[in-house]
């Protein structure tokens, strides 16, 4: 027997349809801003009926052939549960009677009115034809559906009650204090689409939406007085915590994680050095004594072994690809774990973005909150990707962000406007930040701080051991890839070479010798780095043909007892003239292969010549035969001048707190002397120094480092500083740039202007012309003119460690 649905129930539920039938027919006849809310009524009302019989799930399994979707059998249909469903959909369909009514008595506005277009019109292709067959898939819209309808009320509702002054009115404020208030909201009601972040944070295309947001979220619009301020959280700071040195790198290990072989590189590199790292971490805390050293909260983000980079570095490395970059990111990820701060790791987009906390969307809105990390180490392309997805908080944090840089960045290049203006715009700079948060790999650009890496240190058995069996006869070519064997005109000077020494190469190749390397060259392939290490401390000279250029290979030779033979390029390598520098952010003169090593290691275990003049190659070659080298190392490249370099930055630069302006008046009215000067003249020196008898604003380095000379005409800072025996300090500046300088040195000035110009604070003898530098993003070491005389600040520095001047730790 088969019976039809309980009659009270369904009088009820239909009557309640009846009444949304004749709501859509009264609605034909009104004007469309109305014609919306009823459209949307029927629909509530049908689609009320599907859920109903959605609610009734699998008992229409049970139904016959030829049975109407409202026919059920009596055993299923008769029971309590089925009057307690249709109870419980006549209860909803008259809560949603009572929120139509309400939304249909609310103002009407545009925005709203489309929406509720949108649903109608979504409804209203839902026709009843084939209805059973599609309760499924109405079932699953159900949901989302209904919280579209509770959040079209209660926007509605908001707006309503600030028309009504329950809250006073949303007109966008003038305020002196938020001048871009207005233009911010032009532009949030013209493109608050364009972006679902903007949804995320509560903006529903109404202005007030607008003004909460750009007053509590961004801040650019003043505090709203009739907002509840307790709705914008207070965050309370996090704790601090003192840093204590670590020795085990296991849990390092676990997080650099695994899935590319780029990776498993990183954390062969750990694992070798592990035991040097340990004992130069307790060497450093012995030093230390013991002090305080706050824990930072560090983000490492490897840009360029993300996929959405490209990450064309993972696939090389077992195939002779460049490995310099993953060489120095192993060795900053073991600094700073077993200096002791509170790492995060991330490889990987979607890694960046949960530990930023970045809301979904398109990357224009802030943070969900405050940064949580105190440092974020990057390269450039997570510069880039963090530019794409924190939006306006890129713009409040930068000063929290240290850019790894191989190459460097010159301020000229780094201030976006100036670098626009006067032709230092390339594809890598321009991110006005304070050069010193770039960290390069060789300290070959002082206006940015010098990260470096490590090179393996030798015990006293292993230098003995090489000593005895060093072969004077073998020689190691520098170049893993068979492209860097295609120099023009190495066949002469390796037929030089090879008339003395036996030559060796690690040249990669898959299935026959490359055709790039000569025949007498005895090819060992791709080697492990233990095997390259064997082989290098056999070898009695390891060459170079000019590139790759800066590499961290030749300080691992000279480290192993080689003597490195590079190329002098003449004229030096730019990028005002050779296609690799191009585009790079530096005007830097490449004079060798190796700068660094020419200029701080040198003779005997550095040896640069002009390869293109075989007289002077054949010389050097006889040379080298009859010189004895012992292994060495610089102390900046070894884990304990690394860690000291590392801990001398974390705790003493500061980038995000505002500088306080020098001099002021009440400093400047105490200097001695007439006119009053804070500088003195040094015993048979042109140099000045900071006066030791007055009072010295705060500085790291402290300003005891401090040596004022001018330069030459025409001379870089980098350059003078050098030629005196000193490092130029970029940090100085600020101290330099005032009219006191130029009456220290007795430059005779007609007039001291301030100007734009990253050559400034200098001056002209020829024209007494003195000019002191109105933007301090554009203090720069690198820069000449041949006009002017530049001011440059430089200072001492330690044996072995250029980084830092001898009072800096």
């Amino acid at each position: 027997m088969y019976h039809s649905l309980d009659g009270a129930a369904l009088k009820t539920v239909l009557g309640y349809l009846h009444n949304l039938k004749i709501h859509r027919q009264k609605a034909n006849g009104v004007k469309h801003t109305l014609c919306a809310h009823w459209i949307f009524v029927a629909g509530i009302g049908f689609f009320s009926l599907c859920f109903l019989m959605t609610s009734l799930g699998g008992q229409f399994s049970a139904k016959r052939p030829g049975d109407t979707p409202f026919t059920m059998r009596a055993e299923v249909l008769g029971g309590p549960e089925s009057r307690g469903v249709l109870r419980k959909i006549s209860d909803m369909l008259e809560v949603i009677m009572k929120r139509m009514d309400t939304l249909s008595k609310l103002g009407n506005t545009t925005t709203d009115s489309h929406r509720l277009d949108e649903l109608s019109s979504a409804l209203d292709r839902i026709q009843p034809i084939g209805l059973v067959e599609r309760i499924q898939a109405i079932a699953q819209n159900m949901s989302d559906m209904a919280v579209r309808v509770e959040q079209i009320l209660q926007r509605s509702m908001a707006t309503n009650r600030v028309k009504d002054g329950a809250t006073g009115q949303c007109e966008v404020p003038k305020n002196p204090h938020y001048p871009d208030c207005p233009s911010k909201v032009d532009w949030m009601r013209a493109r608050w689409t364009s972006d679902p972040c903007y949804a995320f944070y509560g903006v529903d295309g109404s202005d007030c939406s607008f003004l909460i947001y750009l007053s509590e979220v961004e801040w650019f619009c003043p505090p709203l007085t009739w907002r509840n301020q307790t709705t914008t959280p207070t965050h309370i700071p996090f704790p601090k915590r003192q840093a204590a040195f670590r020795s085990d790198i296991g849990a390092l290990l676990e997080q650099v994680g695994t899935g590319k072989e780029s990776l498993s590189f990183m954390k062969r590199r750990m694992r070798r050095l592990a035991a040097q790292w340990s004992s130069a971490a307790r060497r450093l805390d012995d030093r230390l004594r013991s002090q305080w050293r706050e824990q930072k909260r560090i983000l490492v983000h490897v840009g360029f072994l993300t996929e959405e980079s490209g990450d064309v570095f993972s696939p090389k490395v077992l195939k002779g690809g460049p490995l310099g970059e993953m060489v120095q990111w192993a060795d900053i990820l073991t600094a700073l774990h077993v200096l002791g701060h509170n790492l995060k790791i991330s490889v990987s987009l979607k890694e960046l973005q949960g530990f930023l906390g970045v809301p979904p969307g398109r990357g224009s809105c802030p943070l969900t909150g405050p940064l949580p990390f105190d440092l974020i180490y990057t390269d450039y392309h997570g510069l880039q990707q963090m530019r794409q997805h924190m939006g306006l908080s890129l713009r409040k944090h930068k000063c929290h962000i240290r850019v790894i840089d191989t190459f460097g960045t010159e301020p000229a290049y780094n201030h976006e406007d100036y670098a626009t203006l006067h032709g230092y715009r390339t594809n890598w700079g321009y991110w006005n930040l304070n050069c010193r948060q770039y960290m390069t790999m060789f300290p070959h650009t002082p206006d940015n701080s010098f990260m470096g890496f490590v090179a393996e240190e030798l015990n006293d058995t292993e230098r003995l051991s090489i000593q005895r069996n060093k072969v004077d006869s073998m020689a190691v070519v520098y170049g893993k890839e068979a492209s860097m064997w295609k120099l023009q005109g190495k066949e002469r000077f390796l037929a030089i070479l090879h008339r003395y020494m036996d030559i060796h190469g690690t040249v990669y190749y898959e299935t026959q010798r490359p055709p790039e390397v000569p025949a007498f060259v005895k090819n060992h392939g791709l080697l492990p780095q233990q095997e390259l290490q064997q082989l290098l401390r056999k070898a009695k000279l390891f060459i170079g043909f000019g590139f790759p250029y800066e590499g961290p290979a030749p300080l691992e030779a000279i480290a192993n007892g080689c003597i490195f033979l590079q190329p002098k390029f003449k004229p030096s390598h730019s990028s005002l003239n050779h296609e690799f520098f191009r585009g790079k952010p530096t005007s830097r003169q490449v004079s060798s292969q190796h700068p660094y090593a020419e200029q701080y290691i040198g003779r005997p275990h550095v040896i640069t010549v002009d390869f293109n003049n075989s007289q002077e190659f054949e010389s050097a070659i006889r040379d080298i035969m009859k010189t004895k080298v012992e292994p060495y190392l610089p102390y900046e490249y070894t884990c304990e001048g690394m860690l000291e370099r590392v801990h001398a930055y974390i705790q003493n630069q500061e980038f995000c707190a505002p500088e306080a302006p020098f001099p002021s008046a009440n400093t400047s009215s105490s200097w001695p002397g007439s006119p009053p000067s804070p500088f003195v003249l040094l015993p048979n020196s042109s140099a000045l120094a900071w006066a030791s008898n007055i009072s010295t604003p705060p500085s790291w380095p402290p300003l005891s480092a401090l040596r004022l000379l001018a330069s030459l005409e025409g001379q870089s800072c980098i350059d003078a500083c050098q030629s005196a025996g000193l490092i130029c300090e970029p940090a100085f500046y600020r101290f330099i740039n005032i009219k006191e300088a130029f009456s220290g040195l007795e430059v005779q000035c007609d007039g001291v202007e301030a100007e734009i110009n990253h050559i400034f604070p200098a001056f002209s003898v020829e024209s007494s012309e003195c000019g002191l530098q109105k933007d301090p993003l554009l203090f720069s070491c690198a820069g000449a003119n041949n006009k002017y005389h530049r001011l440059c600040p430089c200072r001492d520095y330690r044996k072995g460690q250029v980084a830092l001047c001898r009072d800096c730790l």
